[in-house]
């Protein structure tokens, strides 16, 4: 038997109640328990003063890679590398190429790929610069309800956007025909929320704020409203400032939040909305080759002709962990931080029998974190700024009992503040 055993960390499992200090031991890919024998042959791991935590589970990845252009970012490099063990690809798949994303991606990866399938044809693509390839009528309730289907080990939800863009173009439309997906396919539906696409040079005449209340008519228990600090219009807080009067409805009704960090992260918006009393249930990293310093695939455009400012460009380096930094840096204890990337995380995924705990016999996916104090500023793209005295870091991860260090050079690195 090959026995790993992680010494002396801070292990907490919010699915199994476990917050303490203790030796976690692996055996055969598997968790053999905390604190429980092992023989001299072990290879022991000292992980006093880090976090050991259930896999990492990224809600928000976007890593068909190559199909999706500069879109798509290497699995590998967003997950075991990052020290994050699945990843949920959000809408780079549709019918027509989810065959591919299964062979070309989520078999040769390393770490788990999952997918939410997108509503519309052409899945990720480049299709983000190009609005109409996003219109009702490229979307097919019939092929991608199939395609969920005939690839339930894969695909775990449906993504869509509500945003304020696409709206000024095609109205409900869109947003229909992807509730209609869920519905048929029984899958969530994962919901984009702010503005994605810049606004047509005539269109309907849409206020930002009546975004959110037509989509809660579409929506149903275990939907994800997506993006709830963000810096863009036709979001969780209105152009009043405000939260949505009626966020507190869709809570109560079964939705669940997910904060796809991305570019579209504010500080100032996060505020606002935890303020409110709205704690997300999930993370998500949402990284992306738009927001993310990475070298281009060959043949793909040096830039796009509205790139400059566009909504995608991101001025700081962000993570799934770092993520977490930002959540505490906003005051959120560490308690409430974990389960968003463990527990939950599996929930929405589906797979919490399988995943995002550290049971006896569980999968041995692991997370090993850093968990420095000291001073911190972070940012965000507006310019805003909070402190933080703990600052987490991802040192490796097991992917079902083997070690992979997280040396992903797209991870961030801040200094401390004088």
């Amino acid at each position: 038997m090959v026995t790993t055993v992680l010494l002396g960390g801070h292990i907490m499992d919010p699915a199994n109640g476990v917050d303490r200090v203790g030796d976690l031991v692996i055996r055969d890919g598997r968790v053999a328990g905390i604190d429980v024998p092992y023989g001299a042959e072990a290879t022991t791991v000292d992980c006093r003063g880090d976090l050991v935590l259930p896999g990492l589970i990224d809600t928000h990845a976007h890593v068909y890679r190559y199909v999706t252009g500069r879109f798509g970012l290497d699995a590998d490099t967003c997950g075991i590398k990052s020290g994050v063990t699945t990843l949920i690809d959000q809408g780079g798949a549709s019918c027509i190429t989810i065959p591919g994303f299964r062979h070309y991606v989520a078999e040769p990866a390393t770490s788990r790929v999952l997918s939410f399938i997108s509503a519309y044809l052409v899945g990720g693509l480049e299709g983000h610069y190009y609005p109409e390839l996003y219109r009702p009528s490229c979307l097919d309730v019939d092929a991608t309800v199939k395609a969920a289907l005939a690839n339930k080990d894969l695909v775990r939800g449906v993504k869509a956007h509500a945003e304020l863009g696409g709206f000024q173009r095609w109205g409900m439309d869109v947003m229909r025909i992807a509730a209609q997906i869920g519905r048929e396919a029984d899958l969530p539906v994962y919901i984009h929320f702010g503005q994605l696409w810049p606004s047509p040079d005539s269109g309907l005449d849409i206020d930002p704020d009546s975004i959110f209340r037509d989509v809660l008519e579409l929506t149903k228990p275990g939907d994800v409203l997506a993006h709830p600090f963000s810096r863009h219009p036709g979001g969780f807080v209105g152009t009043d400032g405000k939260v949505h009067p009626l966020l507190g409805e869709a809570v109560a009704r079964g939705m669940k939040i997910d904060v796809g960090h991305g570019s579209h992260f504010s500080f100032d918006m996060a505020r606002r909305v935890l303020e409110a009393g709205f704690l997300p249930d999930t993370l998500g990293a949402d990284m992306h080759g738009y927001n993310t310093k990475v070298p281009h695939p060959p043949a793909t455009p040096d830039i796009h002709p509205d790139e400059g400012d566009h909504l995608f460009t991101s001025a700081i380096r962000f993570s799934l962990v770092s993520t977490m930094t930002s959540m505490l840096a906003l005051g959120v204890p560490l308690e409430q931080v974990v389960p968003m990337v463990t527990s939950e995380a599996a929930k929405l995924a589906g797979m919490e029998g399988e995943i995002g705990h550290l049971g006896v016999g569980a999968v041995a996916d692991v997370s090993v974190l850093s968990d420095e104090r000291g001073k911190w500023t972070l940012r965000d793209n507006e310019g805003n700024q909070a402190v933080t005295a703990r600052m987490l870091n991802p040192r490796f991860c097991l992917r079902e009992g083997v070690r992979y260090d997280a040396d992903a050079p797209i991870l961030p690195v801040l200094k401390a503040a004088a």
